[in-house]
């Protein structure tokens, strides 16, 4: 997994310096600071699947760059809406203050918002996709993966079902987690085909079965993870006496159910061969992480 390990920083170098430059050149603003904080560090696991996926369907490094920081804008809006007082409540990620915390609720609110129309500014531009029917593609389809059919329907769910007098079943988390979390990691995974105008399936199968190891590995980590490593609170599910993989299957029945999705994930991906090893490695990688 060194090799793994290599490729995913390298990788995220390059697209925090991409997202970062983008963010520089707005007017200066404490927006524009708040953008720039919420954007830094991460795994930038999502962008990493951008690249690899593009690197699988011949999309020149630079041209797939594009992408990778729109997911990455749209991941780091995520988390910063998510974190208010209205949402999550929390005071730390990526073992820094939250944007609301470094500065106000508002500046939070509008951060988010910009990073989210920045994604959407950076798949619209030429140099995102060789045509412009796979730009249009790589933009409709991430309405979808973003929106109120994808990770805000998810994250809507999750908070009415902390509320909720049932716990969730077994397949109302799944289909929670598809939305919250999948949702992203599909798009991410499907992009580089998105761009070719290649077909999608086979990176489909891997994306959906990759997401739901990684909720589930999310989902351990927050009863037996180290919060220094993690960055953030844990144990915030089980004090809210929420459903989740964990109280559903027991702790060694989700890390079992998390290793089947992972070899569902390398098995999904046999069509592209040996080419495709770095993306096996990232299954692996979902749940070994300690973050």
């Amino acid at each position: 997994m060194s090799s793994f390990h290599a490729a995913l920083a390298e990788a995220a170098s390059r697209i925090e310096a991409r997202l970062q430059h983008e963010i520089a050149t707005l007017p200066e603003s404490e927006v524009r600071a708040a953008m720039a904080y919420a954007a830094q560090g991460g795994k930038k696991l999502r962008g990493f699947l951008v690249l690899e996926s593009a690197r699988l369907h011949g999309i020149a490094p630079d041209m797939a760059l594009q992408a990778a920081a729109a997911i990455e804008a749209i991941h780091a809006y995520s988390l910063v809406h998510d974190d208010l007082p209205a949402m999550d409540d929390d005071d730390l990620r990526r073992g820094q203050p939250t944007v609301h915390v470094k500065w106000d609720e508002a500046t939070a609110i509008l951060a988010g918002d910009a990073l989210h129309t920045l994604a959407f500014g950076l798949l619209a531009r030429d140099e995102a996709a060789p045509t412009p029917e796979a730009r249009l593609d790589l933009v409709t389809s991430m309405v979808r993966a973003a929106g109120g059919a994808g990770m805000v329907l998810g994250q809507a769910r999750d908070i009415a079902a902390e509320a909720a007098d049932t716990p969730l079943s077994l397949a109302q988390i799944t289909e929670l987690q598809a939305g919250k979390t999948g949702a992203l990691i599909e798009w991410s995974a499907c992009a580089g085909a998105r761009m070719a105008g290649a077909d999608t399936s086979a990176l489909t199968r891997y994306a959906q079965a990759l997401g739901l190891a990684f909720q589930i590995a999310d989902d351990v980590l927050d009863i037996e993870g180290d919060a220094d490593l993690a960055g953030k609170r844990l144990h915030k599910d089980a004090q809210a006496n929420k459903a989740t993989f964990v109280s559903l299957l027991g702790l060694d029945g989700a890390k079992a159910r998390a290793r089947d999705l992972v070899r569902c994930a390398r098995d999904a991906l046999s069509p592209y061969g040996s080419r495709a090893g770095l993306l096996r490695d990232a299954a692996e990688f979902v749940i070994a992480r300690q973050m």
